[in-house]
């Protein structure tokens, strides 16, 4: 099936004018002149360009919004049009389709069509990832009137995963049931945090003396509290530590990934004199000692 609001980018409740720039933004970034050569843009032009053909066009929109990626036939189907001497709405549609289809049956003389499914991307952090948040969508009633609808995204999530609505995709024909609505989640990159799966990655940084003589190092944690990692003396900047269950929520169940800190050494600067006659001496010793 073809989504063309996803193809734009934009909610299927966009008004008009945010079709239009959506449109606008995307045919100048695909545009052939621009990408001389580009197979892949071509063909992202033409899907873009089949969008806002549809999504542009009121009666055209309404029909997709009622119909799905089908509707061109079922335009075709309209009672009075002309199938050479095909004259019975079941029998029109059943030439089309070929019979009853799984998601379908005639009713009445009448062929019902259940509604297809849809997908909607969504973005969000990776806080909202842990936590578990929710978003309001905008979609227009087959009537063009506006509808909000909320809907919870559990924690744990993670780039790729489809949050089900049943009931919410879109509208069947005669009598057939609602397709479902699919959230298909993208998280987006942290500033500091890495995710992989269900662990989180982490870089800090401390100063010689504590990989030198041993101490603590303030670690930060997605949920925003501070926890003290303990750095054995002697320890070789760069190495990686684990802790367990500081991760991500694994999704349907009470347990979470692991959090790995990797610890980077942090060297003094703008020595004083003293300070550097010290380190002096320290490499004296060392040397003389062979190591």
């Amino acid at each position: 099936m073809k989504d063309y609001y996803q193809e734009l980018g934009v909610a299927r409740g966009a008004s008009d004018q945010e079709i239009k720039n959506a449109y606008r933004k995307l045919a100048r970034t695909y545009h052939p002149d621009i990408n001389p050569g580009d197979k892949q843009a071509e063909v992202r032009f033409k899907a873009i360009n089949e969008a806002y053909e549809v999504l542009a066009d009121k009666e055209k929109r309404e029909k997709y919004d009622r119909f799905g990626s089908d509707w061109r036939r079922y335009e075709q189907a309209a009672p009075g049009a002309d199938y050479g001497g095909t004259s019975d709405f079941s029998d029109i549609f059943e030439t089309l389709f070929g019979g009853v289809g799984q998601r379908g049956g005639f009713s009445g003389g009448r062929m019902r069509m259940e509604g297809q499914d849809v997908d909607q991307p969504v973005e969000i952090t990776l806080e909202e990832a842990f936590n578990g948040t929710q978003r309001s969508l905008q979609f227009a009633n087959p009537n063009g009137t506006p509808r909000t609808l909320t809907v919870k995204i559990p924690a744990g999530v993670d780039s790729g995963n489809r949050v089900r609505v049943p009931g919410e995709g879109a509208p069947g024909l005669n009598g057939g049931t609602r397709g479902d609505l699919y959230l298909v989640v993208r998280v987006l990159p942290h500033s500091r945090f890495e995710r992989k799966g269900g662990d989180l990655y982490l870089t800090v940084a401390a100063n010689l003396y504590t990989f030198l003589l041993g101490g603590q190092v303030a670690v930060p944690t997605l949920p925003g509290r501070t926890l003290n990692l303990n750095i054995p003396e002697q320890t070789q900047s760069g190495r990686t530590f684990r802790l367990g269950g500081q991760g991500m929520p694994i999704p349907r169940s009470n347990q979470r990934g692991d959090l790995y800190v990797t610890v980077h050494a942090e060297l003094p600067t703008r020595l004083s004199s003293r300070e550097r006659e010290l380190f002096e001496e320290l490499r004296r010793l060392r040397e003389s000692h062979g190591s």
